[in-house]
């Protein structure tokens, strides 16, 4: 066969890296036939459901899935093998895969009022699908570097310790753009007024997450929806005249606001403590037995791979994590191995005792994208036949002020009594009727801390200066 003169080969990779949209009928450039779509889908789920678990409760599970397929049936891509998860993050977010996985996490649900915001956002994800988003970004991802760790880009400083993310996953956590965010408001309106929910459920559930960065402020962790889906206030106008179009000469929309506080009721908000629980600006492990106390006013989150804190307004930042241990390592070899492998030399080390326990404390030097040259002080702490990493990063100019801080938060690690750790509990969803005198400050209180009084009100569709109406109805959190 006669080859193809290389104008001709090109046009033809051209016309085949060009597909029509299935939302908007118009042909755009894509690395991925609907087949890899799918087949990047199926990968990709496997690796959400080892990172990040799948939040145990069947019934909240199937009613997330009923109201999800009912939604992608209306969609312009119907015969995709769509599949719906509650994955079991308290981070507020959910997020779309390409070939119809669609997953949204326990910590959204509590700040969603109803059932017509939830098919809101569950609808908001299936566009991001039928419009192919999720897909040219997985394109336009080939070849680069994403180098983002699941749940451990927190801080930019996490990469080199976490597990490395695969491609496919990591490209979830890329941030979509304002044009494909608008888009994705539209098609929800749009399958959730065609199933029969209120349209208008997507601009208040918007409102309600913008409303919450902002009383998040720097206390903020990500991922979260902020961190992938930007702007959500400034979309709400966007999406307004559309929904009232939506709406004009119908009165028969759906909210169901009962059937949605039934599934919630009872959920667990924050923390899980099988997998370690943030109280404050310490870390408490019941299974494994273990406190750790992190700088006061520091923003802590808890992931599978590694617990990550941050200084407020400042690139200071320290982790936590397990080791692997070679058989027969000794501790200093595994400390200094360890480090080596993640690309930092040792410009210090000894052996010592954190809470009795054999430690080797070092000094290392190295250098961490977005950060530039660091100094990190770290101990690897020998308890109960594991090693656990505690480090300390800071840009090196800074690291004469920081040390005393590490150290100090070093040496709180401690084992937990069998007491201590039986009296550990899950913080849950609850409902309270207002009392007369009762503010978001004092309901909040006796949640011992779990949520915050601004989050309390959002999490109520309130504004967060404002006082709760006495016989109202309310969320609460009930603290462990």
């Amino acid at each position: 066969m006669r080859a193809l003169p290389p104008a001709a080969a090109l046009a033809i990779t051209l016309v085949a890296a060009c597909a029509v949209n299935p939302a908007t009928g118009e042909r755009e450039f894509s690395l991925m036939s609907e087949s890899q779509e799918i087949a990047i889908g199926r990968e990709s789920d496997a690796q959400v459901r080892q990172e990040m678990g799948i939040y145990e409760d069947p019934d909240l599970q199937r009613y997330v899935s009923d109201i999800g397929m009912r939604l992608a049936a209306l969609s312009e891509r119907p015969n995709l093998p769509w599949q719906f998860t509650v994955v079991d993050v308290p981070a507020v977010n959910a997020f779309a895969i390409p070939g119809g996985f669609i997953y949204i996490t326990r910590g959204i649900l509590p700040f969603l009022a109803n059932e017509a915001q939830l098919a809101g956002v569950l609808g908001h994800e299936i566009g991001h699908v039928t419009a192919r988003h999720s897909a040219q970004q997985y394109s336009r991802a080939v070849g680069g570097t994403l180098g983002l760790a699941a749940l451990g880009i927190f801080v930019p400083a996490a990469r080199p310790f976490g597990q490395i993310s695969e491609q496919a996953l990591a490209v979830l956590f890329l941030k979509y753009g304002r044009d494909d965010e608008l888009q994705a408001d539209s098609l929800g309106a749009r399958y959730a007024a065609s199933g029969g929910w209120d349209p208008a459920g997507v601009p208040a559930f918007l409102s309600t997450l913008g409303r919450l960065d902002q009383a998040a402020g720097d206390r903020r962790g990500v991922p979260n929806w902020l961190s992938t889906h930007p702007e959500p206030l400034s979309r709400v106008d966007e999406v307004g005249p559309l929904v009232a179009e939506l709406k004009t000469g119908s009165t028969d929309f759906s909210v169901d606001r009962a059937a949605f506080e039934r599934q919630i009721d009872g959920l667990v908000f924050g923390d899980d403590p099988t997998q370690g629980v943030v109280r404050g600006s310490s870390f408490l492990h019941p299974e494994l037995r273990f406190q750790l106390d992190f700088p006061n006013q520091w923003q802590v989150s808890n992931s599978p791979q590694q617990v990550l804190a941050k200084a407020p307004n400042a690139d200071v930042f320290m982790l936590l994590e397990l080791v692997q241990r070679p058989q027969g390592g000794d501790l200093r070899s595994v400390a200094l191995g360890q480090m080596q492998m993640a690309g930092f030399r040792a410009v210090e080390g000894a052996a010592t005792r954190v809470a009795n326990f054999d430690a080797f404390l070092g000094r290392y030097q190295g250098a961490i994208e977005g950060l530039g040259e660091v100094d990190i002080r770290a101990a690897h702490v020998d308890y109960d036949g594991r090693v656990y990493l505690i480090a300390g990063i800071v840009p090196s100019s800074g690291f004469a002020r920081a040390d005393a801080t590490f150290q100090t938060a070093i040496r709180s690690f401690r084992a937990l009594s069998a007491r201590e750790a039986e009296e550990i509990r899950p913080n849950l969803v609850d409902f309270y009727t207002v009392r007369n005198g009762d503010t978001w400050q004092s309901i909040a209180a006796r949640s011992g801390g779990a949520i915050t009084p601004e989050a309390l009100a959002v999490m109520n569709e309130a504004d967060p200066g404002s006082t709760p109406a006495t016989g109202t109805r309310i969320k609460i959190v009930v603290g462990g």
